[in-house]
């Protein structure tokens, strides 16, 4: 008997240990709302929040359109991988590379690796540097693969989401600046689009794994959401950012990810920074400050078990 209630006891302990600190509450998100205001009363920019716990959802803003500036590489990738697994293209397969898809007027480590322009790439390392480097050419290349641009958006409105559009390439938003904000969503679009990466909802396993795998690898952004968590939680996650206009405008400032909250929950974050006369420092201040709020309001002060990812 005695022993039966040990083990009642163990447990139950045990239960407690696995829930979840808190929930997202309605009075956890009232307080972020008027915490986001409050950092916000004093900025030239136009700030729009959306988040997703556990099928819980907070918005901020989410009615506007945003340019999506390089997030838009998430929805290209996609496609990509996508129309691999309908041809039975292998990740690790090559594909050559020639020089003139290769342009020099744009961001691309792509092209310091490769300064003539010609070589051969794996599908694997080309997504890599289009979604972990935010690599320009590589993007184009892939949507050229995909079928051009207006294949992207067929193939994501294929998967039921809404409230974004897609209209141009890399190319053709350097050539004509007010093309960015035709490449438009809502945070909420981009945070159901992560969502159903992560779940694998749009991917078979293997290229599931690979999207999250290269999104943790992210080397850009890591003063925007990765400055607002503790430095030990995982972060997977996709920048996108205008640069600043002679007249120092910055069309968008963006970041959308997934957190690995510490008691195994999965936080959907997208902060879109749009029409900001604020500088870079402050417009990467914003979304950090906003995902520390998120954070908090998740409920993730008390860490109770780690994730399994």
């Amino acid at each position: 008997m005695r022993l039966y209630r040990t083990l009642l006891t163990t447990l139950f302990f045990l239960g407690l240990t696995l829930l979840p600190a808190h929930a997202f509450t309605p009075e956890s998100m009232t307080e972020a709302k008027r915490q986001i205001e409050n950092i916000l009363h004093d900025k030239a920019a136009t700030v729009g929040v959306a988040c997703a716990v556990n099928g819980q959802r907070f918005t901020f803003n989410d009615e506007i359109r945003y340019p999506l500036m390089s997030v838009f590489k998430l929805h290209v990738a996609v496609a990509v991988l996508q129309r691999m697994e309908a041809e039975g293209v292998g990740l690790d397969e090559i594909l050559s590379v020639d020089s003139t898809q290769m342009r020099r007027d744009t961001y691309s480590p792509l092209l310091d690796r490769y300064p003539s322009g010609n070589f051969r790439i794996t599908y694997a390392d080309l997504l890599r540097y289009s979604l972990a480097q935010s690599d320009n050419n590589a993007c184009d290349i892939l949507i050229d693969y995909a079928g051009g641009i207006e294949a992207v958006k067929a193939c994501i409105d294929r998967t039921g989401i809404i409230g974004y559009d897609l209209t141009e390439t890399e190319a053709s938003m350097h050539a004509d600046p007010s093309g960015c904000y035709r490449n438009w969503g809502h945070p909420s679009s981009v945070v159901r689009l992560l969502e159903k990466i992560h779940d694998g909802a749009l991917l078979n396993e293997s290229h599931t794994r690979f999207m999250k795998k290269t999104l943790i690898e992210t080397s850009t952004g890591t003063n925007k959401i990765r400055a607002g968590l503790p430095p030990e939680i995982t972060l997977g996650h996709k920048t996108g950012s205008s640069g600043k206009s002679a007249d120092g405008l910055t069309i968008a400032d963006n970041d959308a990810g997934f957190i690995y909250l510490p008691d195994g929950r999965v936080c959907y974050l997208v902060i879109f920074v749009k029409d900001s006369h604020e500088s870079d420092r402050n417009n990467a201040r914003i979304i950090a400050d906003i995902a520390k709020i998120i954070y908090n309001a998740s409920g993730s002060s008390s860490p109770t078990r780690q994730s399994n990812r």
